[in-house]
């Protein structure tokens, strides 16, 4: 269809475009003067995304979608119920027999009444900033403001429970943990008390160190006495004792050796000179006598303390061998006491760190469960407004406008295309089958062509 047909179409049916725009916007004119009047009345929440001064995080608070959260939580049934509880409107006589009207006293009234108040609610969030702007529409403007602002401080209030609600949970949680925690400390702490006074054991690391100090010591006795004895049992073991070192170097044996020698000589002396009868020879043979007999009775003493000290010397390591053999067994059983007790210590160290850790998150849960405080606060109450918001007259009037002339040309082309007429020649040319010959202006051209003739 081209513009021309058109044009001639609505030309043809003018009066159904006109009618059908007249009653749209007559009727939309008529209703929105004798429409109630409805009152927009706005408060304002700003949502702080500091730190938490209990917690010192920031949990959630920065995450994407936090303001959706926060909107649809204005939006949510807890919050509505919560302005009914508020304003008491539930206790409302008249609104107690409209709820029985439209309900037939079936469900919750509180229910139905934060059904109608959501559905004048509207949440808008600042695309720039975290502020929420809570809107709510009435026919009375002091209502509308007292609903708004009565929103806000349900929000207020519901988003401080749902952050106080879980800290309780966590701090009865935490609290019973920390009761395990704390008995299990004190029975790590019992079993080593216990094992200590089981064992007498006061310092054990400093007994550990003077037992082995003590060891050491033993070992090194054992050592010198089996040299002793080793030298002592060679001693002992050659035959003739005269070749033994004690016997050599003895000052007194070597004295009596060379008087012996000195002797012998002036003994062969005197008997060459004086013979063997001489009463000098026999008083030098009986001195020679003398000597040699206390020269034996040194060397056996000497010979004699070899062996003792050989027999002492084997005692000694014996019995040295048999206080290395139980110190060894003492440091041993020191050692292992002494793991016991680091096991032991490992247990309490673990458990302290374990209290330590539950009581830290049992006081922090408790501190938040404690909490009265939010990160939201109302930027701005809602005051009554003074003019009202709807309806909107000269707009709905200037829309009905337009939608009466759309629906009226649609309506005029409906009716023309439910009876199609021929009205130019594109109309005939759309045709099939049909030759047009001539074409004939309208008779009311023609008159005023012939009258302008004859004048």
């Amino acid at each position: 269809m081209t513009p021309q047909q058109l044009l001639i179409i609505l030309r043809a049916r003018w009066l159904v475009v006109f009618i059908t725009f007249v009653l749209v916007a007559a009727s939309t004119a008529a209703v929105s003067l004798l429409s109630d009047k409805q009152y927009t009345a706005t408060a304002s929440v700003v949502l702080d995304v500091k730190p938490d001064p209990v917690s010192g995080t920031m949990a959630g608070m920065v995450a994407t979608g936090y303001l959706a959260t926060q909107v649809d939580i204005i939006k949510s049934d807890r919050v509505a119920k919560r302005v009914v509880s508020n304003l008491r409107m539930d206790t409302n006589l008249a609104v107690q027999s409209q709820w029985r009207e439209a309900t037939g006293g079936r469900g919750q009234l509180v229910d139905w009444l934060a059904g109608l108040l959501k559905g004048n609610l509207d949440v808008k969030p600042s695309r720039e900033s975290n502020v929420i702007n809570i809107e709510y529409v009435g026919a009375d403007p002091d209502f509308a403001a007292a609903v708004a602002n009565a929103f806000a401080q349900a929000y207020v209030d519901v988003n401080l429970e749902l952050r106080v609600a879980p800290a309780r949970q966590y701090a009865g949680f935490f609290d019973e943990q920390t009761k395990a925690a704390r008995a299990r400390l004190e029975t790590a702490q019992k079993a080593l008390s216990d094992f200590q006074q089981a064992n007498g054991i006061t310092s054990n690391d400093e007994r550990v160190d003077f037992e082995t100090a003590k060891l050491n010591e033993t070992s090194s006795q054992l050592t010198s006495i089996q040299a002793a004895t080793t030298d002592s049992r060679s001693k002992r073991a050659r035959a003739d004792g005269n070749t033994v070192a004690e016997v050599m170097q003895s000052p007194l044996i070597n004295g009596l050796k060379s008087d012996i020698a000195r002797l012998e000589a002036r003994l062969i002396e005197s008997g060459v000179n004086l013979g063997k009868n001489h009463p000098q020879t026999q008083r030098a043979e009986s001195e020679l006598a003398a000597l040699k007999s206390q020269l034996e009775s040194e060397t056996r003493q000497i010979t004699t303390a070899i062996n003792t000290t050989y027999e002492v010397n084997r005692q000694r390591e014996s019995q040295l061998q048999s206080a290395l053999a139980a110190q060894k067994s003492r440091v041993l059983l020191l050692n292992q006491q002494r793991d016991d007790i680091r096991v032991l210590r490992g247990d309490i160290e673990s458990a302290q760190r374990v209290f330590d850790s539950v009581s830290l998150r049992a006081s922090q849960s408790s501190l938040e469960s404690q909490t009265n405080q939010t990160n939201i606060a109302v930027l701005n109450p809602a005051v009554a407004p003074m003019f009202p918001s709807g309806p909107r007259v000269k707009l709905n009037i200037a829309i009905a406008m337009f939608l009466g002339a759309l629906l009226g040309v649609m309506l005029a082309l409906s009716l023309e295309f439910a009876n199609r007429r021929v009205r130019s020649t594109d109309d005939l040319h759309e045709l099939r089958d049909v030759i047009l010959l001539g074409a004939i202006s309208p008779a009311s051209g023609m008159m005023k062509a012939a009258t302008g003739g004859r004048a």
